[in-house]
């Protein structure tokens, strides 16, 4: 079922416009690990900004995310983002 732009948020949107720009610079080879690769792309600026946002308080930052404190901790640790 195909929704209209206007039913998508802005982020969606954006993810949308970045995946058409990958699949077309692909130029017909078939993409690898393509789930992996986005989540990744995601996953640091979410982290760095996120834990901006919460002026470094993993514990605030870890209940804005939905995620346990000691996951987020691993995900900064993996990310290269803190310690």
């Amino acid at each position: 079922m195909s929704t209209s732009p206007s039913e998508h948020s802005p982020i969606d949107l954006s993810i949308r416009e970045i995946l058409a720009v990958y699949f077309r610079d692909l130029e017909g080879t078939e993409p690898h690990a393509l789930y992996d690769m986005v989540v990744k792309a995601v996953e640091r600026p979410l982290l760095d900004v996120v834990m901006s946002q919460a002026e470094g308080n993993q514990s605030r930052a870890a209940e804005w995310l939905g995620i346990n404190r000691n996951t987020l901790r691993r995900k900064l640790v993996e990310h290269k983002l803190i310690d």
